[in-house]
């Protein structure tokens, strides 16, 4: 059972004071928490791209990169990737850079984006999203998988027979499939044979048991080995020394920002009720102090066949230190009781 942290690089107004740091004292910070995350023995850190204001996290591999030099062995992910709107010559040699570095650490988890604001920014046309999609995935595989690519597509320049380098460090570099839960995405991943990453922000992580399934039922009938396969979620929350104080300190910066984007798409008011709701103990929010948020993803993975858990912390702005404990807390107190749990688990299965 891996279990790490991701992040957007948020530069949300703070709610008490409304100042708002400067997207370079942001991602600084965010490569102390990845340096921390390491020291703490988590197992992964993943950087999600976006371009907006409120988001400083444009060039997940630079920030990678940043932090793949002054760690040991934490995994470097993007969380994720929006390779419809990306060149995947680029993302290949960006990430194949990070893998040089961090010598074998590097990850890519390709997804379509929920933000669409790189569509427009890069010149694409949202009418082409799925089928964007599919044509970079195909052509990320196939430089993954060979040095010399030759390739013919519709919404890029051909390619033939040239080499694409640096060549990681990884023969291949892991390329994950990102997905919202749909199943069309979870079977593309399991007839690929390409792990796994599903968001799980909302109602309960237990409905996504039949996707988990069906996921490994693609992988097999396409011949794949479905133990050699990994899946992974991407939750909200926050842990503290508390229950209490997790919940007056990541609630108000939630709040915020889940209602910016509310107000952007057009979704219901997030409120209290709705936070305590998703925190309970089949909901979609990891809040609270050590015991709870470890019950949470012990519960994950024996309901739902999750083998990788990612915290998404913080959602909206929170003060670094506060951003600091909950990494030093989930590490060294709800990492070692997850997996000794787990394990205990498998072998009591195995059996």
């Amino acid at each position: 059972m891996e279990i790490g942290l991701t992040s957007f690089v948020e530069t949300t107004p703070d709610v008490n004071t409304g100042k708002v740091i400067s997207h370079a004292e942001r991602i600084r910070e965010v490569v102390e928490e990845i340096v921390l995350a390491d020291e703490v023995g988590l197992d992964v850190y993943g950087v999600g791209e976006h371009h907006r204001k409120d988001y400083a996290s444009s060039a997940p591999a630079v920030i990678l990169a940043a932090a793949a030099s002054q760690t040991k062995n934490i995994r470097l992910t993007s969380a994720v990737t929006v390779l419809s709107s990306a060149d995947p010559v680029r993302v290949f040699q960006d990430f194949a850079t990070v893998d040089a570095i961090s010598n074998g650490r590097a990850e890519i988890m390709a997804g379509r984006g929920s933000f669409i604001e790189s569509f427009p920014l890069f010149g694409y046309d949202l009418k082409d999203y799925n089928e964007l999609f599919d044509e970079k995935l195909e052509l990320l595989l196939n430089i993954r998988e060979t040095e010399f690519v030759s390739w013919n597509g519709k919404h890029r320049a051909s390619i033939n027979n040239r080499g694409v380098y640096p060549r990681p460090v990884q023969e291949p570099i892991p390329v994950w499939i990102a997905s919202g839960g749909t199943p069309e995405s979870v079977i593309r991943a399991g007839i690929l044979g390409l792990p796994l990453a599903l968001a799980i922000i909302g109602g309960s992580p237990l409905q996504f048991a039949p996707l988990v399934d069906l996921y490994y039922r693609a992988a097999a009938q396409a011949g794949h080995d479905p133990s050699q396969l990994t899946v992974a979620s991407h939750s909200h929350g926050f842990v503290a020394d508390t229950v209490e104080e997790a919940v007056d300190k990541f609630f108000p910066p939630t709040e915020q920002a889940m209602n910016v984007l509310a107000k952007e798409r057009g979704w219901a008011p997030y409120t209290k009720k709705s936070f305590d709701h998703a925190r309970q103990l089949e909901g979609a929010l990891y809040v609270g102090d050590v015991k709870t948020v470890a019950e949470k993803i012990i519960l994950l993975r024996k309901e739902v066949g999750i083998t990788r858990f990612m915290l998404h912390v913080p959602v909206g702005s929170m003060p670094h230190e506060d951003v600091m404990h909950a990494i030093k807390l989930l590490g060294k107190e709800v990492a070692p009781m997850v997996r000794k749990e787990i394990k205990q688990w498998e072998l009591e299965n195995s059996r």
